[in-house]
Parts: C-alpha cells; sequence; structure tokens
C-alpha cells in the first residue's frame, strides 16, 4: 500500500473527493481533444484511482466481495457472469463512498437488487416484487441513517437500469412498456455520460421531487407481473375445478 500511495505527480489518485477527482479526468480528456493518446492516458489513470481506492476501503471490498460470492453461490451458473460485472463495477467505485469505509445496509440492498436478474430461476415472479421492496427500502434506510452517499446514487440508478431493462426485455410483451422503459433509463444513462464527455465534468442524472417516470414505471411493470400471476392462479383453480 505504501507503493501505491506513493507521489507519483497525478493528484487526481489521492483526491478524497470524488467528484472533483472525476471532474479532473473528464477535463483533462476534453482539454487533450479526445484523441487515443487521450483515451489511453484517461483509461490508466482512472484505473489506478479505481485500484488505490478499492484499497483505502478495504473493508467495502470484502463486504462486496463477500456479497457477490454469495449471490454467486444462488445464481444461475449460466448467470454467473452478470453477478461478476456487478462486483467488478462495485470494486472499481468504491472511491465513491469517500469518508464511509463499510458499504453499509442500503448499498447492500441495491448491490442485492442488481443481482436479481442472476437469480430468477430460484426467485421465479418474487422478483419485480423484491426489486420494488428493496429499492423502497434502501432509500428509506439511507435517509433515516444519514448513510447517503454518491456511490448509492449511481449504484441505485444503474440497479435500476439493469433490472428494469432485463425484466422487460424478458417478460414484458407491450412495446410501449418497453419503450418507455429505454426512455426512462438507457437514454437518460447515454445523455447524461455523453454530455459528461462533452462537457468535460461529471453531469447528474436528472432528477424531480414530483415527477418520478421511472418509479412510476416500476409501478406499473411490478402491478402487471402481480395480475398476471393472479389470472394463472385463477385460471389453474378453475380448470382444477373443472377436473374434478
Amino acid at each position: 500500500m505504501a507503493a501505491l500511495a506513493g507521489t507519483d505527480g497525478d493528484g487526481v489518485l489521492d483526491e478524497p473527493d470524488s467528484r472533483a477527482a472525476t471532474d479532473e479526468l473528464l477535463s483533462t480528456l476534453r482539454a487533450e481533444s479526445y484523441t487515443p493518446a487521450a483515451w489511453s492516458r484517461f483509461l490508466a489513470r482512472a484505473t489506478r484511482r479505481s485500484v488505490r481506492q478499492a484499497i483505502e476501503h478495504r473493508r467495502a471490498l470484502l463486504e462486496s466481495t463477500v456479497l457477490h460470492v454469495g449471490l454467486a453461490a444462488l445464481a444461475d451458473p449460466r448467470h454467473r457472469t452478470w453477478v461478476a460485472a456487478s462486483w467488478i463495477l462495485t470494486a472499481s467505485h468504491l472511491g465513491m463512498l469517500e469518508k464511509q469505509e463499510t458499504l453499509g445496509v442500503a448499498n447492500t440492498l441495491t448491490l442485492i437488487r442488481a443481482n436479481l436478474p442472476a437469480l430468477e430461476s430460484r426467485l421465479g415472479n418474487a422478483v419485480p416484487i423484491l426489486a420494488l421492496a428493496t429499492d423502497w427500502l434502501d432509500g428509506q434506510i439511507s435517509r433515516a441513517t444519514g448513510t447517503e452517499t454518491r456511490f448509492g446514487r449511481q449504484a441505485d440508478f444503474l440497479a435500476d437500469t439493469a433490472l428494469w431493462t432485463w425484466f422487460t426485455l424478458q417478460h414484458e410483451s407491450n412495446l410501449w412498456l418497453r419503450a418507455a422503459t429505454f426512455a426512462a433509463w438507457e437514454a437518460s444513462v447515454v445523455a447524461v455520460t455523453a454530455t459528461s464527455f462533452t462537457h468535460g465534468a461529471m453531469k447528474d442524472m436528472p432528477r424531480s421531487r414530483w415527477i418520478r417516470p421511472a418509479a412510476a414505471l416500476q409501478i406499473i411493470i411490478g402491478l402487471r407481473i402481480v395480475l398476471r400471476q393472479i389470472s394463472h392462479t385463477k385460471s389453474k383453480l378453475q380448470g382444477e375445478s373443472l377436473s374434478t
């Protein structure tokens, strides 16, 4: 660790404020005109910072690793790459925890939600219900305990993006809901990412206290699967009653 913490002429690696570090990386990339060499330096610097921050947050790294190992053990073997991708994204963004040393309960719930698709073979139709429940719980817990972080905010949005996109592609036949899902999540991710790189500074996801289209979509999609399950159960019971 001493070697990593040594002076290397790149202050962004030790910048405690994750937002300031990200802005510096992006502004340098923009100043260097997005050349191949600039992209190479950008990726190298970002990777070194991620490694250094993972070491600085070693307890959170251990918690994340244990959590993902457990999720991988429960997941369908075909979907363990999903869990591995979740671990990589988590480990590489621990700097966004900043002064918080542990993942905490709220962030743990968010990461579990992000990996629900890999557990579908075990959870079945409970996936959207658990997604809604954990989404509500992690927000309540982080606000009640004063443990809101940039990591949590970004992980929450990305977890919803991955989960609901997967769910609509796998289980939602309504084309309007599919289109709305992409507009609510993927379009926002693409727009914010493109704007951040273009302006050389990180931009936040647009949020409104009163207008929450993504939250409304979650509820609609969740209710649809519940209603389908009720209808399926009724049809099954009627069929059994007719056969007796």
